[in-house]
């Protein structure tokens, strides 16, 4: 998946002769904290409310001085990239240019989740288990084998390491809900069991927090 893919149509840019004011509210309607400033089809760069707020609401948005001028993806970029930036700058929407740089449209942090939420690793029917154990021992290939070994599917892996520690997490999308001797075959070898949640356990735990950030959001 490609950052073009998940150009939304919904969420409109600025301009510079917009003020400080008209921007804020178009952001409260569209339920963001971020919008892109575009001068013709050239991408200016992103302002955020905290920009906004320092200056004078009552001038154009032409005129301020912003935090935020290379935080754009290109339409090609990876969707990580796009998850990367979002993280990084702490933002809402992200702008997608072409390879001249011309503005294209912006990708939002609800249409990153909104796809996350429809792929088949979340949607599909399964269980999760998160395995931790020393980096320098980590081999999907292993984790793999040792998964089809009991006619199962690994449907996607999420590894989280920590910079002050020599362990890594291993979260698994496992295609069954019948996970006993996987997990029996994972202690055999060694591997320490965090946690591990049967379909409905975890979609109920997804959901929960997935409707509390959308509140948190105001979508």
């Amino acid at each position: 998946m490609v950052a073009e893919n998940l150009i939304s149509s919904a969420v409109l840019p600025l301009r510079t002769s917009e003020t400080g004011k008209m921007a804020l509210a178009s952001m409260e309607n569209f339920n963001v904290r971020h919008l892109p400033i575009v001068n013709d089809h050239q991408l200016l760069g992103v302002i955020s409310e905290d920009d906004i707020l320092v200056h004078n609401i009552n001038e154009p948005i032409g005129s301020y001085q912003l935090s935020l001028l290379n935080a754009f993806v290109k339409k090609n970029d990876h969707l990580y990239e796009v998850m990367r930036l979002l993280a990084e700058h702490q933002l809402t929407v992200v702008p997608v240019v072409d390879e001249t740089g011309d503005y294209l449209g912006m990708v939002s942090l609800e249409d990153v989740l909104n796809y996350f939420a429809k792929t088949a690793a979340f949607s599909d029917a399964g269980s999760i288990v998160v395995l931790e154990f020393q980096q320098r021992n980590y081999s999907l290939a292993e984790i793999a084998r040792l998964v089809e070994a009991e006619n199962a599917t690994i449907l996607s892996t999420f590894v989280t390491s920590h910079p002050d520690s020599s362990t890594v997490e291993v979260t698994l999308k496992i295609n069954r809900q019948d996970i006993h001797n996987i997990l029996a075959a994972f202690e055999r070898f060694g591997y320490v069991i965090k946690a591990s949640f049967n379909e409905e356990e975890y979609l109920e735990s997804l959901q929960e927090r997935y409707d509390a950030l959308m509140s948190y959001l105001g979508v």
